[in-house]
């Protein structure tokens, strides 16, 4: 047996990167899945490329109006029973170069769209009898960089729905989870589709010294929309390679290229 089976999920975001890989996972393990986004040329590819487990919907998750196209699409599959939304866009800039149009281009589809979907979810998961909701941060919605104002802005926010939502949803046995991914080699962070052991030359000092893989996020988003996390909610799931637990510092006993050249005793390694 899957571990979605008789689950019923929408996926935003669905047509290529992370949600690509996250339509698909569902769909081998047993879930029926609107793959929903705006690119409907991919998105139409990847439902076909699943077969009768999947149907593609056109949906601008910023759009209010957009979301019951969605619902309606799920509902011909089964009760909507999983949302995941993936959807997200990145505009890097310097604060004084980001202009408001731009600012808030970020936020209305990362930060709107996730508010919309946890919304436009509620009241068919009631009536299913509960459900898990996956809503896809960053680490930068737990630290940040130079030039991510926008992005880091609706990340943090994400990260902040998360907690409100679970609170008032746990009672109808509706589920919300936040993911926090690090690098990961999509056409978000890699646009120019640089080779990935090119981009893995970022991550040596990592303490899992490469880039990560859209099929690793989606493994995540499974657990969490899967019957398996059932006592999981208002966590933040971290998916990083060990981004966030801070960088080998080569100079120390334990690092890659310890140093005695310093006073330190390197005979130990990991003293």
């Amino acid at each position: 047996m899957g571990r979605l089976d008789g689950k019923v999920a929408i996926v935003t975001g669905g047509a290529r990167g992370q949600g690509e890989a996250e339509s698909r996972l569902f769909a081998r393990e047993g879930a029926k899945v609107v793959v929903a986004d705006v690119l409907d040329e991919e998105g139409k590819q990847v439902a076909e490329d699943i077969g009768d487990a999947a149907v593609y919907v056109h949906l601008d998750v910023s759009r209010e109006e957009q979301w019951d196209g969605a619902l309606q699409a799920a509902a011909q599959l089964g009760p909507l029973s999983v949302l995941v939304n993936n959807a997200a866009i990145l505009r890097p800039a310097a604060i004084v170069d980001t202009t408001l149009d731009d600012y808030m281009a970020v936020i209305n589809v990362n930060q709107v769209g996730t508010f919309l979907g946890i919304r436009a979810a509620i009241e068919p998961m009631k009536a299913a009898g509960g459900g898990s909701i996956v809503n896809i941060s960053s680490i930068d919605g737990i630290g940040s960089k130079n030039g991510l104002v926008s992005y880091t802005a609706s990340k943090f926010a994400i990260r902040g729905m998360t907690k409100t939502a679970a609170l008032e949803l746990g009672r109808f046995g509706i589920r919300v989870n936040s993911i926090h991914p690090g690098g990961v080699n999509t056409l978000m962070g890699n646009p120019t589709g640089v080779p990935e052991e090119v981009v893995n030359s970022i991550y040596t000092m990592q303490a899992i010294p490469r880039v990560g893989r859209p099929e690793e996020i989606a493994y995540m988003a499974l657990f969490l929309a899967s019957d398996e996390s059932s006592y999981c909610t208002g966590g933040e799931f971290v998916v990083d390679g060990g981004w966030t637990i801070g960088d080998l510092e080569p100079a120390l006993p334990g690092g890659p290229v310890a140093r005695d050249d310093m006073g330190y005793n390197t005979t130990a390694a990991g003293a």
